[in-house]
């Protein structure tokens, strides 16, 4: 059966490769795309795909079966309430959603199926898992570092990637990111606190995504690397979570869930 698919932010970089992988995918078919209201956008083609643009997620909503979601919190944020609605699959690329957003996607997720990640990459997801269990493998004599590079128009710092990686070294540690990660380092900022896990962020050029996950001991240092040399490899990732999704209950899912990894 033909899964009926929306792509949030149509117009966009990423929402024009989430169309045409999509549209290329057996089994899919896209059938509308959104973009903000009184966007020069709206009422234009999707490509080849014999779909438009349109401002009215109410209405569009209302005959498909999934959106696919790589916006804005705020945007982002609005849909999963159209989401919880309507029933269907929402696949939430979105970064830099807040914790009180966070809450409004898991009470969504009571009536829709919703599989968020920081990062679509079947990469970065293995990535993450094998930064898990390196973590957990190795004590605290070994400091973690996240090391992350993006394109100059990253509006997100570190990014959902970074966050993505943080938090598995933490949970592979047995300890909460939010009270034990460093994200600036600016002064005489004295020793660097054992157990801490820090970030470091860069930005410019095309860069897609870089990400390291260092892990420094004393005389050896391991590092566990992914380097996106396309957006195609993240919409490769929403075409595998949505399907997947589409037989899943409702409830909150993520792309470890949807790779088989926990």
């Amino acid at each position: 059966m033909t899964m009926k698919i929306a792509i949030a932010g149509a117009g966009g970089r990423m929402g024009r490769v989430l169309t045409r992988v999509f549209n290329e995918t057996p089994g899919c078919a896209v059938v509308g795309g959104l973009e903000i209201k009184g966007s020069p956008l709206v009422g234009a083609a999707m490509g080849d795909t014999g779909a438009i643009i349109t401002d009215d997620a109410a209405t569009l909503f209302k005959s498909i079966d999934a959106v696919i979601d790589f916006t804005v919190p705020a945007a982002t944020l609005s849909l999963v309430e159209y989401s919880a609605s309507a029933g269907i699959v929402h696949v939430i690329g979105t970064t830099g959603i807040d914790a009180d957003g966070d809450q409004k996607v898991r009470s969504a997720a009571k009536t829709a199926r919703i599989v968020k990640s920081g990062n679509m990459s079947l990469g970065v997801n293995i990535l993450a898992s094998l930064v898990k269990k390196a973590a957990k493998a190795l004590g605290e004599e070994f400091d973690i570092e996240v090391l992350e590079m993006h394109h100059r128009h990253k509006i997100d710092a570190p990014s959902g990637t970074a966050l993505l990686l943080g938090k598995a070294a933490a949970e592979g540690r047995g300890i909460g990111l939010a009270k034990r990660s460093i994200r600036t380092r600016d002064g005489h900022t004295g020793a660097r606190p054992v157990g801490d896990i820090g970030f470091a962020t860069l930005r410019g050029g095309s860069v897609v995504g870089d990400h390291t996950v260092m892990f420094a001991g004393n005389s050896e240092r391991i590092e566990l690397t992914h380097k996106a040399e396309s957006r195609d490899l993240f919409a490769y990732g929403a075409v595998k979570a949505a399907l997947w999704a589409r037989d899943q209950k409702p409830g909150l899912y993520s792309m470890a869930d949807v790779l088989g990894l926990e």
